[in-house]
């Protein structure tokens, strides 16, 4: 970097002082939300219009004085449903406010008595359209009898601007970014316990955005606490500058009116959510003089991400291990999608010494392995940890069961290229009954390990659950310490010395902190229930929360034959949501959730768009169908080549199932799905067109042939149509035999029997199944006569996620069920 790029990085030493000391490490600048009883703005009544100009008869004043003026309603809203939607739009108001609890991490208290805790949660702004971010601390102490106290901060501390934040490994400093929203600059704060210590200003022409995404994003402190490793947006390419003569051979980076930037050549990018977002490179700062330098090395066509330090040590010099995903060609896209190649490379840092061009060769150190992500030293630096989604790469499935490899790190890093690929935790391919399932959606702590070095403690899915699992890194042995008896989803925040501090819910009860210790006598694990002013609701959703239950259905295979594996053989499993006491004679009506992927699984969390439609008075049957995630890679590879008729079936004897119990009335059922979620739903009212009273397609897959030509992810069209041969078989250029088998599998191939009255849901943005889909879709239907409603978002993806858009869907999807359902 040259000399003017490091002076416009500046560095500010001035303390900054909190407006308020708590008796808690709080971080930041308070900037306490006032209370609102309502989400939604007030009412504001207009005065009437003064007199109209001109003479008015008798006759007029008379007919105006007993006529009310013409009431306009929203467009698309139905009159005869106008305080229902009002009614619905309070009740989600308050489920809307819940908050979420992101993340959390522990710290030793300064007299070694003790902890603290400190946890990062969101809640939804609709006026603001965004999440607000705030920060609660707690001081953590244990009793004599295993029991434990968190001593809660009064208030929490609202994170402003933050994009993200991390403490550094002796917890005595915090990193704080704040990305900008134009071209100025990334921000990096420095703080201590008391005041602000450094400030960067790290301008575009360094670097743009840090990455927050939780995919390519990766920030690490080195073990001195003197540099920090993050992954940001490379500086903007030059681009063509003309004027009024032409093209300018120097054009100048400075804005001119006098001339123009063109836009020079197309760059290829993710996918969705990444539209804008440049290639992902690795960066370092020194925290004491502020200089930022670019990791070199790297190739053009390797997006960086997930960086870390490899262990230092005197003779050898200073590495940095991150994860790298190659893109010469095309850049399918990312998002969801586990199987894209990548691998383990291993970088010299800069600050450390001189770096010859020798040392600037970057070095792959899991070329055995197609894919290899989330690294992890343990903490003696002995063992570098990774997950790997090789069964997704080598198949083409978007994500499939995982595995957990080792490798024992070399003093001399010479030797790191021929260091053995040790596999701790195979793909289990059918698991026993009950039995572990597999790794799927791996993820580590910030700080994983127990005390002994060697156990590692992630979160994982098993069946329609989110567990908690332990694994010994050296004898490989895996523990599920989460109670094997709860049907609820649990995920570990952060450890606190060997004791975990996690969060359970379930689909009707809140999220609540738990405690896990093992006592001295015993290996078990205990979890108790901690008390928290995080998580709270309103006592009408209390109530409603409360008069319902869930459980966990098995769901027989229906026609088993002999050329199913044992695993695809095996019963898959249903959510059950529904009222704790029964009407007599009579059954609530039935909503069925659908989750997309198809390779995805619906967990047994609370969520509040679920709760809000159960506490409308809809009993809920959420489907894990064959192809879910978390039953095993048979289960799981039954599926592609049978979209359409398997997933289809599988969802139609699991209603059927739930009708023979009891639980639903054949009468009135609704069905809802986002993705491949909306590629069953409208499949669904196709193929069985008198089975539902109301649908909601979000963003759906409704035309194959049409979707893969504009698609980011092209090879999924292949794969999930033609199985195992799809991923040879996949071309940008579908020849017009592929199109008319897409065709005949999507949902679009069914609509003349459609009667089904549906909702859609699209995000304009959505690069992952564009709008174009769905609004063929729907346009048909109304074309034939179906009652259709269709609501786009100008500003959303393929989530549907953004906090207004969220939230009138769900009213929408709420009235449109009241409706046609009840």
């Amino acid at each position: 970097m040259g000399l003017a790029a490091k002076k416009s990085i500046v560095a500010a030493n001035r303390p900054r002082e909190f407006v308020r000391r708590l008796p808690l490490p709080t971080i930041l600048i308070p900037s306490f939300p006032t209370a609102h009883s309502s989400l939604l703005p007030t009412p504001i009544k207009l005065a009437p219009s003064s007199a109209p100009i001109g003479r008015v008869s008798a006759a007029a004043r008379m007919e105006g004085s007993k006529a009310a003026p013409a009431k306009t309603l929203p467009l698309g809203l139905d009159p005869t449903m106008e305080e229902e939607y009002e009614s619905q739009s309070k009740l989600l108001g308050e489920f809307a406010s819940i908050s979420s609890i992101d993340k959390a991490w522990t710290f030793k208290s300064e007299n070694g008595i003790g902890s603290h805790a400190m946890f990062a949660i969101s809640q939804a702004n609709l006026l603001a359209n965004q999440r607000r971010k705030s920060i609660l601390s707690a001081n953590v102490s244990k009793g004599s009898n295993s029991s434990v106290c968190f001593q809660w901060a009064p208030f929490p501390v609202e994170m402003t601007g933050v994009a993200t934040m991390l403490p550094s490994p002796s917890g005595s400093k915090l990193l704080v970014v704040r990305n900008p929203e134009s071209e100025s600059p990334v921000q990096f704060e420095i703080w201590s316990q008391s005041h602000l210590e450094k400030e960067f200003q790290i301008p575009q022409s360094v670097h743009g955005s840090v990455y927050t995404d939780g995919w390519f994003e990766g920030i690490s402190w080195n073990s001195d606490e003197t540099h920090i490793a993050y992954v940001a947006e490379e500086p903007t390419p030059a681009k063509p500058t003309f004027d009024g003569q032409g093209y300018k051979k120097c054009g100048s980076e400075e804005k001119d009116c006098g001339s123009w930037k063109g836009v020079g050549e197309w760059e290829e990018e993710w996918g969705e959510t990444y539209a804008g977002k440049r290639r992902p490179v690795i960066f370092i700062i020194d925290i004491n003089s502020g200089e930022v330098q670019p990791v070199k090395g790297i190739s053009k066509h390797l997006s960086a991400g997930q960086v870390v330090w490899a262990p230092s040590t005197e003779t050898s010099p200073q590495y940095l291990i991150f994860v790298g995903w190659s893109s010469e060609t095309r850049k399918l896209g990312i998002k969801y999608c586990y199987n894209r190649p990548c691998g383990l490379y291993a970088a010299r840092a800069p600050f450390f010494g001189e770096i010859s061009e020798e040392d600037l060769l970057v070095l792959n150190v899991t070329q055995g392995i197609s894919s290899a992500f989330f690294p992890v030293f343990s903490p003696d630096g002995k063992h570098l940890l990774f997950l790997s989604a090789r069964n997704s790469v080598d198949s083409g499935a978007h994500s499939a069961t995982e595995s957990l490899h080792r490798i024992d790190w070399p003093a001399n890093l010479q030797a790191l290229s021929s260091a053995k690929i040790v596999e701790m935790i195979s793909v289990v391919q059918c698991p026993e009954d009950g039995g572990f399932p597999g790794i799927y959606n791996g993820s580590f702590l910030r700080k994983p390990w127990l005390s002994d070095g060697t156990t590692i403690v992630l979160n994982s899915v098993w069946g329609s659950s989110e567990v908690i699992l332990s694994v010994n890194v050296s004898s490989g042995d895996l523990t599920r310490i989460s109670p094997s008896d709860s049907n609820a989803a649990w995920r570990a925040l952060t450890l606190n010395d060997d004791n975990i501090i996690a969060v359970s819910s379930s689909p009707i009860d809140l999220p609540e902190i738990k405690y896990g210790y093992k006592e001295v006598q015993d290996d078990a694990w205990n979890w108790s229930s901690v008390r928290s002013p995080m998580i709270k609701c309103s006592a009408r959703v209390k109530s409603l929360l409360s008069s319902r239950e869930f459980n966990i259905l098995k769901i027989p295979v229906k026609d088993v034959s002999a050329n199913l594996t044992k695993g695809a053989s095996k019963p898959y499993e249903a959510i059950q949501v529904s009222r704790t006491s029964k009407k007599y004679g009579q059954l609530d009506p039935l909503i069925v959730f659908l989750h997309g992927g198809p390779h995805a699984v619906s967990l047994s969390s609370f969520s509040k768009n679920i709760a809000f439609l159960a506490s409308l008075g809809y009993s809920l049957l959420i489907v894990n169908y064959r192809g879910s995630l978390g039953f095993g890679e048979e289960a799981l590879h039954s599926l592609p080549g049978k979209i359409g008729t398997q997933d289809v079936n599988d969802v139609l004897a699991a209603i059927d199932h739930a009708i023979d119990k009891g639980f639903a009335s054949p009468n009135r059922i609704a069905v809802i799905g986002g993705s491949h979620g909306g590629f069953l739903t409208t499949h669904l009212i196709g193929q069985a067109p008198e089975r539902f009273a109301a649908a909601a397609a979000r963003n759906p897959v409704c035309n194959l042939a049409s979707m893969v030509g504009t698609t980011d992810i092209p090879d999924w069209c292949y794969f999930e149509v033609y199985g195992s041969e799809g991923k040879d078989k996949f071309t940008e250029a579908a020849s017009a035999a592929d199109l008319a088998i897409f065709h005949s599998k999507s949902p679009i191939s069914h609509i003349s029997k459609v009667k089904t009255p549906t909702i859609f849901l699209i995000g304009a943005q959505d690069l992952r199944v564009p709008q174009s889909n769905g609004i063929q879709y729907a346009r048909s239907l109304k074309e034939k006569g179906v009652e259709t409603k269709i609501m786009i978002f100008p500003n959303d993806v393929h989530g549907l996620e953004i906090p207004r858009t969220d939230y009138e869907s769900f009213i929408n999807i709420g009235v449109w069920f009241k409706k046609y359902c009840k």
